[in-house]
């Protein structure tokens, strides 16, 4: 190798040297990103998770509270339909005043309209206590729920990206080895283009502080 040539590969490797370490240290500290982003994700998920169990579990209370409600209704509703058969007015009117007031409502509705549906029970006014809010809580589950699978979703995709800044790393630590320099530019070349791939995939990704 010439005088001239000496220098000038020198300038070479200085420059490819430079480059891997500017390289290594940027992935170095997107890989350690993605890990806490990875990480918070996945406590949101774990959160959600967490809160679409309590409302499952507080919606079904308040089923429960509704078909109770619903039998004690039932079993009124027999009676007056019993005593009414029997034309027994005194007994139905005593029935009619210890209705619920839901039920007095739906009943107060299916007589209006000639009571021509099968009983108020079928009627959409007739909502038991507790109806309205195991409707809300179911869907404040299903809503958590999805939630939950979405940050999940967001939590493998920092660790997937966690993987490829990972074999950036590799790459561009294999370039620093003594090989020949072709191969050290393709190795170093190939990182740089999976470590721009990366990045613009970071840059899509929703963050968590």
């Amino acid at each position: 190798m010439s005088d001239d040539a000496q220098p000038k590969s020198r300038r070479r490797r200085l420059t490819l040297d430079s480059a891997a370490v500017i390289v290594l240290a940027t992935i170095a500290v997107l890989t350690a990103w993605c890990g806490f982003e990875s990480s918070k994700w996945g406590g949101e998920m774990s959160i959600a998770f967490s809160q679409a169990s309590s409302a499952r579990v507080q919606a079904s209370n308040y089923s429960s509270e509704a078909r109770d409600a619903r039998a004690l209704d039932q079993g009124v509703w027999e009676q007056w339909v019993l005593a009414t058969a029997r034309g027994d007015t005194q007994l139905v009117t005593y029935i009619e005043q210890r209705f619920s007031p839901e039920f007095a409502v739906a009943f107060d509705a299916w007589t209006a309209d000639g009571r021509t549906d099968r009983g108020p029970f079928v009627r959409e006014e007739y909502v038991p206590p507790g109806t309205v809010q195991a409707k809300q809580l179911n869907d404040k589950a299903d809503e958590r729920y999805n939630t939950a699978l979405t940050d999940n979703a967001r939590g493998d995709n920092y660790s997937l990206l966690t993987v490829m800044f990972a074999l950036v790393l590799f790459l561009t630590a294999m370039s620093q080895r003594e090989i020949h320099r072709a191969a050290r530019l393709g190795l170093l070349g190939t990182a740089v283009v999976f470590g721009v791939l990366g990045i613009v995939l970071l840059a899509t990704f929703p963050i968590r502080i």
